[in-house]
């Protein structure tokens, strides 16, 4: 397969010939000058990496990590990377300890590039990655001078500085790997998905399906080493020419004045994302905003038109996942939390264990395959055997739960193994979400489930994790009786875990396993309804 024009390196080469000069991202800064790259900008900083790429001795296939923030150099890295048919592998910042140590090790990675954030946590690990040859450090103010084992150590504003070289691109065809995206690692090991250039192309081209337009601005406050900013947001706006704008940071409380302040017209959203911003205090102005409509994977049903109604915009709902499957809900069409129907060039199926289709209503786990009958094709790095059970049978298995209605329209029910049976009831944690976010006092929620004090088998206590508003201070009482007002008897939450923030992944997903670790019933924290 070709394909050059699926190809990160070959698009913005074409792109700088069509219009050199489009500030196709601008990096946002609350605290000094915005980070703008044009098409040109991101060509010429690209084959400064590349250049510098080749004199750390990285040839075609070989990996490297990529620690950052959302900085404009995470994508001049990617370009240069597409230029050398090198393979970064996107790694939050955050992470460090073992799981660093083992992306890193996992990966094969030969160097990183990093924050000086972040160098603290890769120093630590140089006696275990023997495999790992240098390093490049962005600064942000912080020192770099560390001892770095022997590593070679360089100033990413080194890698950028002198003149453009002349380096030819080395990919030429999709199917080489362009990167390695680790999945959260949520139960076991993370997998690293090898994304193939095809892939990257491919949803670049969404953009349409998606209703993004030229002339739209697009937003996200999401990581880049996550597939919604990376895949959804920058390959569309990259290949589409719209003008993109970045936050270092998810940030709830600036959303709205950052879309007003760049005039941006759409934003991504993930399903952690929605109840921390409808948690915040109403403004007046919540509704003065230019924003069209927002992409959202896992809008809660019991959020939605409110959501809509009250910042004056539309959702149009979307379900996928890196390795592949898609379905869409567009504005207008589909039910209220219905996560869509699959577009022509895919076939989707409900099944149960023994692989037959469900009735509507009933819940089965959600397969997708290509209309044409061709089997799937997911690779996870040095694991045929995972990459070969993601595909049994030659269809893609999501590891969701999910349902159809009587017209056809599929709902995302729990992640396998996820869902919460209380009292034999299964509880819908969005509604639970939803009563309490709408307290004046708690800006963030989730709630998740706990073995039964009861003991009975499968079934579930209900723990609703909350952040208090500062300076606000909690009746636990009246927080139940609130609940008792607003939802069911088998909703209400059996406990409330009073935290300091909710643990979350790069994709802004809360991260359960941490706050299950750290639950206790007779816990200072905790209160039993």
């Amino acid at each position: 397969m070709n394909h050059a024009e699926f190809i990160l390196a070959h698009q913005i080469a074409a792109k700088v010939l069509e219009e050199p000069d489009r500030d196709v991202v601008t990096f946002e800064n609350p605290d000094g000058p915005d980070e703008i790259r044009t098409y040109r900008d991101l060509w010429d900083n690209g084959c400064r990496v590349a250049k510098g790429l080749i004199a750390e001795g990285m040839n075609k296939g070989d990996s490297f990590g990529l620690l950052l923030q959302n900085h404009p150099e995470f994508i001049d890295t990617m370009v240069g990377s597409s230029i050398v048919g090198t393979v970064f592998v996107p790694i939050d910042p955050r992470t460090k300890g073992d799981k660093l140590e083992y992306l890193l090790r996992h990966a094969e990675c030969r160097g990183i590039v990093c924050g000086d954030y972040s160098l603290g946590a890769v120093v630590e690990l140089l006696g275990r990655l023997p495999k790992l040859e240098w390093i490049w450090v962005l600064s942000s103010g912080r020192s770099i001078a560390q001892e770095t084992a022997g590593r070679r150590l360089r100033s990413f504003a080194d890698v950028l500085s002198g003149p453009v070289p002349e380096v030819a691109i080395q990919v030429t065809d999709a199917n080489d790997p362009m990167e390695i995206m680790y999945t959260s690692g949520t139960t076991g090991d993370p997998k690293g998905v090898v994304v193939r250039y095809v892939r990257w192309g491919t949803v670049g081209s969404w953009a349409p399906v998606l209703g993004f337009k030229r002339e739209d601005r697009p937003y996200t406050g999401l990581s880049l080493t996550h597939g919604n900013a990376q895949l959804v947001t920058l390959a569309s706006g990259l290949r589409l020419g719209m003008r993109e704008v970045f936050s270092r940071k998810f940030t709830k409380s600036r959303l709205w004045d950052i879309s007003r302040k760049y005039g941006c017209t759409v934003f991504n959203l993930l399903g952690g994302m929605t109840t921390a911003i409808y948690s915040e205090p109403v403004r007046p102005d919540d509704a003065d905003n230019p924003v069209r409509f927002v992409v959202s994977a896992g809008m809660p049903a019991a959020i939605w038109k409110d959501f809509e109604k009250r910042f004056n915009l539309q959702v149009m709902e979307f379900y996928g996942a890196v390795e592949g499957g898609l379905t869409i809900n567009p504005i207008g069409v589909g039910p209220v939390g219905s996560i869509g129907k699959p577009p022509p060039s895919v076939k989707v199926r409900i099944v149960d264990e023994a692989e037959r289709d469900v009735a509507p209503f009933e819940h089965g786990e959600i397969i997708f395959q290509p209309v044409d009958g061709t089997p799937p094709v997911v690779d996870y790095f040095k694991n045929p055997e995972a990459s070969a059970k993601k595909t049994r049978g030659g269809w893609l298995r999501m590891g969701d739960i999910g349902h159809f209605d009587n017209e056809g329209w599929m709902y995302f029910d729990y992640r396998v193994g996820g869902g919460i049976r209380h009292n034999g009831d299964f509880v819908n944690t969005a509604f639970v979400e939803k009563a309490i976010a709408e307290n004046p006092s708690v800006t963030d929620v989730f709630v998740y489930g706990v073995p039964a004090a009861s003991g009975s088998p499968g079934e579930k206590d209900v723990v609703a994790a909350i952040v208090l508003e500062k300076g606000a201070r909690l009746d636990p009482a009246a927080l139940f009786a609130w609940c008792r007002q607003k939802l069911e008897a088998n909703f209400v939450p059996s406990y409330l875990q009073v935290v300091d923030e909710i643990p979350k992944t790069a994709s802004e997903k809360p991260l359960e396993r941490f706050l299950f670790e750290a639950f206790a019933p007779d816990a200072a924290n905790v209160y039993r309804a």
